[in-house]
């Protein structure tokens, strides 16, 4: 599954997390509620994609709601199998926000700096976050979630095209992304425009030139 968008990623990881605790199938209307989506619409494209390359099986009469294929549940088994194995997404903008870049590959995380949660890993480009020990060219782990807590380094998809690594500040009239570097100055955003894409919980670094 290592060619899939990151919402198409996001999706096969919820049906196979939660495909216990429903005694049926999801309808789109109650996996879109339960994804914590506003687009019918858009899920229902994410969801034949899917079922074009044979992750979800057609729904019809015989098969009502949104279900795994076997395909879908054999390569989730052996991506377990190497349970130290996480997605590298690509390049996450420590600075001024950029085009978020979907590189789907897999790297080796020790599990001291991952979380059992769902985790994914971003190479940072950027000085912004410095000030935290976070310097351009490092590798971030981030636990995949929607939500995180005034303080926390969040990667935040802002107006839906760019994203990039900050403190995240929340307030009923407000969004700031907060740099860690005295040399630059928060971001302002409406609530509406920034979108939590997971929680800061571990860090890489190279050396070698």
């Amino acid at each position: 599954m290592d060619a899939l968008t990151r919402k198409q990623h996001e999706i096969i990881d919820f049906l196979l997390q939660n495909q216990q605790n429903f005694s049926q199938p999801l309808s789109l209307d109650k996996l879109c509620t339960a994804l914590g989506l506003k687009s019918r619409g858009s899920l229902h494209r994410i969801v034949q994609d899917l079922i074009e390359i044979g992750l979800i099986e057609p729904m019809d009469r015989k098969h009502r709601g949104v279900r795994l294929t076997e395909k879908a549940k054999q390569i989730s088994q052996a991506n377990e199998n190497n349970e130290n194995s996480l997605r590298y997404v690509g390049v996450i903008a420590a600075g001024k926000p950029i085009e978020a870049i979907e590189n789907q590959e897999y790297m080796t995380i020790p599990n001291q700096i991952k979380t059992d949660n769902p985790c994914y890993v971003l190479k940072v480009k950027g000085d912004s976050m410095i000030e935290k020990g976070i310097y351009d060219g490092d590798w971030v782990i981030i636990e995949q979630r929607c939500h995180a807590r005034n303080g926390e380094i969040v990667v935040a998809l802002v107006d839906k095209t760019e994203a990039t690594l900050k403190f995240i500040e929340q307030y009923p009239h407000e969004t700031l992304l907060i740099p860690a570097n005295s040399s630059m100055q928060a971001m302002h955003y409406q609530p509406s425009q920034v979108e939590i894409q997971g929680v800061l919980v571990g860090q890489m670094r190279s050396y070698r030139h």
